[in-house]
């Protein structure tokens, strides 16, 4: 069956936001060296906002008068619904995510975070998402490649491994949440809305738990402005737009691919060693995209 050019350009940027956030995993372990997780969350996501903004009033100029799913544009009130429930999924996430990082391994947390590629397709179902045979097939094969990638032998739980397998489940109710919303209003209008509730959720939560919680924000200025810029402004702006034309379930085996992106980083910046251990891994994890693309899955709409 013939790729249509509206899926191969999602592909195209759901690889390319992988790749971002496999460079940030490092960027939010470095950036708590100096700031608390919930102030790194709120400066990185504020930022993130303030990327999209500038692009928002350039995509104004070209705004048509019908919304992505061909319907009248949503009011105002259904777009903040939409920012609201998707910025409250997205908190719940990264601050699971950044909490578990504190006390758990990078390996175990990648592992754990894309857990997503195979709760997708199941929570998908309660939605009416459902996938077939070769999605469920190209899920395991990642979930395959992501373990022998991330943790091997060496898998232990941990509290931090509890936080992140919570943060797990916020993610997968992202995606799903992106994928229902990003089809029904403007793609960069809903980013800078869940960055905004992200942000504002997080501030609360330094202001409350954390004493002067921006205080190492100078220290930390370079993992929040790849954070901000890059894994949140340009990377969760990339999905939205991407899940336009994805399936859920096939973006979560894509998006998973950050793991593999990260380690790929490690041996072209920090010299690290190419073991068999990740070539059998990047070979699953590249097994289970292309098998998954197989799937004769069209637009969320359609799905």
């Amino acid at each position: 069956m013939a790729i249509s050019k509206k899926v191969l350009r999602a592909d195209g940027l759901l690889l390319l936001a992988a790749a971002i956030w496999g460079a940030a995993f490092s960027a939010q372990r470095s950036g708590m060296e100096n700031i608390g997780p919930f102030a790194y969350n709120a400066a990185r996501f504020l930022l993130g906002a303030l990327t999209v903004l500038p692009l928002i009033v350039f995509a104004r100029r070209r705004q048509g008068v019908r919304s992505p799913s061909g319907g009248p544009k949503p009011s105002l009130k259904r777009k903040l619904a939409y920012s609201a429930i998707t910025g409250t999924v997205l908190f719940g996430g990264t601050t699971f995510q950044q909490l578990g990082l504190v006390t758990t391994t990078a390996g175990n947390a990648g592992f754990i975070t894309a857990l997503y590629v195979v709760l997708v397709p199941i929570v998908g179902i309660a939605f009416g998402r459902r996938s077939g045979p070769r999605i469920w097939a190209g899920a395991v094969l990642a979930l395959a490649g992501l373990y022998v990638l991330s943790v091997g032998a060496g898998f232990t739980v941990s509290r931090g491994d509890i936080l992140v397998l919570v943060g797990a489940l916020f993610w997968t109710m992202h995606i799903l949440v992106v994928g229902h919303f990003g089809s029904l209003m403007d793609g960069l209008e809903l980013a800078l809305g869940q960055y905004l509730v992200c942000a504002a959720l997080s501030l609360v939560g330094a202001l409350v738990s954390e004493p002067e919680p921006f205080a190492g924000a100078l220290a930390a200025a370079v993992p929040i402005l790849y954070g901000g810029i890059f894994s949140a402004g340009v990377g969760f702006t990339l999905q939205i737009i991407a899940q336009k034309d994805a399936h859920p379930a096939h973006a979560s085996i894509l998006m998973s691919l950050e793991s593999l992106f990260a380690a790929i980083g490690g041996i072209i910046i920090l010299g690290e060693p190419l073991t068999s251990r990740l070539a059998v891994g990047g070979v699953l994890m590249l097994a289970g995209t292309i098998v998954s693309q197989l799937e004769p899955s069209g637009p969320p709409s359609s799905a």
